[in-house]
């Protein structure tokens, strides 16, 4: 899944979180106080659409087990995040490990592991 977050989706995520921070809001702040060339994307609501890209392909009869992500590198507005992840396991109780991701381009900006259950053939 491939998303451009832009500003309008930063400030309500930031009023729905109740994340105040003015980093995610705030140009001149973000520029002149913390050193950035522009206002930041949340982790969280990287997070948050990287555990809607693993929903979306689980589908409504599967169920997300494990989420783990580390927010490692900064995302602008603007710039196209992808989310995703790769298989790389299955176990003997039917659970599938997967390591995930939210890149921008080739750089992993939040690296993850998660563990779903898909849906039984004949279930959606």
């Amino acid at each position: 899944m491939t998303v451009t977050v832009d500003e309008t989706q930063m400030f309500f995520f930031s009023a729905a979180t109740y994340n105040g921070h003015r980093i995610h809001y705030d140009k001149d702040w973000a520029r002149d106080t913390e050193g950035y060339d522009n206002v930041l994307v949340q982790g969280p609501l990287q997070a948050a659409l990287l555990s809607r890209a693993l929903t979306d392909w689980i589908g409504g009869a599967g169920r997300l087990v494990a989420f783990a992500v580390q927010n490692r590198a900064i995302a602008y507005p603007g710039q196209p995040l992808t989310f995703g992840g790769v298989i790389t396991g299955k176990r003997d109780d039917g659970l599938i490990d997967l390591d995930i991701y939210c890149k921008r381009g080739d750089e992993v900006l939040m690296p993850g592991t998660a563990t779903v259950a898909l849906p039984s053939r004949g279930q959606s």
